[in-house]
């Protein structure tokens, strides 16, 4: 419920008033999991604007994985993480033998989650994907039969980039690819994934100059 509150009086107030969203390839998107969303990261506003993207209906199914060193810091950002973002947090120095850094990703995906994870695990240059790292090769070699989405954002860098605190309202782009399947090999799917990101980054970039003119 209070997830469900906060996206119809947060997210999609911003998503519809501040940003614009003008989604391109919204047929691939998930509308039931489990499934993964794979998103360039260069603002503050990036799970805003991809949680905005979900009808309300299964907004409760749709959970951003974040580090629990850094959301689960104090009571309150816990709290609140947890319970209106709704994050799956992960460990990023797992300390005890035997477990997996995404094990709490891969049980929300057993329990029919869609994940939004952002691979380069920190927010990079505006408008740009930078280099991913390989933890989601892992998370999708432990559930190779679940689609991975990506998805491109263009303009979300100029609202609100990395060290700054004041929202520029500006119209974004949302670029959705086609959903990428398992490839049996960790190097094959990052490849591709690049490849797919790669993709997007080039459409947005001709698509949006087009429309300058």
């Amino acid at each position: 419920m209070l997830r469900t509150l906060f996206a119809l009086l947060i997210v999609k107030p911003v998503a519809l008033l501040m940003l614009g969203i003008n989604v391109r390839g919204k047929q691939h998107l998930p509308l039931s999991g489990p499934a993964i969303l794979v998103a360039n990261h260069n603002s503050h506003l990036d799970t805003v604007a991809l949680l905005s993207l979900f009808p309300l209906r299964i907004i409760n199914k749709v959970h951003p994985v974040a580090a629990a060193d850094y959301f689960l810091c104090n009571r309150f950002i816990k709290w609140f993480a947890l319970n209106i973002v709704g994050i799956v947090p992960i460990e990023r120095r797992i300390k005890e033998a035997g477990l997996h850094i995404f094990t709490p990703a891969i049980e929300a995906l057993d329990n029919g989650s869609i994940l939004i994870i952002f691979p380069e695990g920190t927010r990079g240059e505006p408008e740009m994907m930078g280099k991913m790292k390989n933890g989601i090769g892992h998370l999708v070699s432990e559930r190779p039969d679940i689609p991975v989405i990506p998805v491109f954002f263009y303009g979300l860098g100029k609202c609100l980039p990395k060290g700054e605190v004041l929202l520029v309202p500006f119209f974004v782009d949302a670029f959705i690819g086609e959903p990428l399947k398992w490839e049996g090999n960790r190097q094959l799917f990052m490849d591709k994934l690049a490849k797919a990101m790669s993709e997007l980054q080039s459409k947005a970039i001709t698509v949006v100059s087009d429309e300058q003119f």
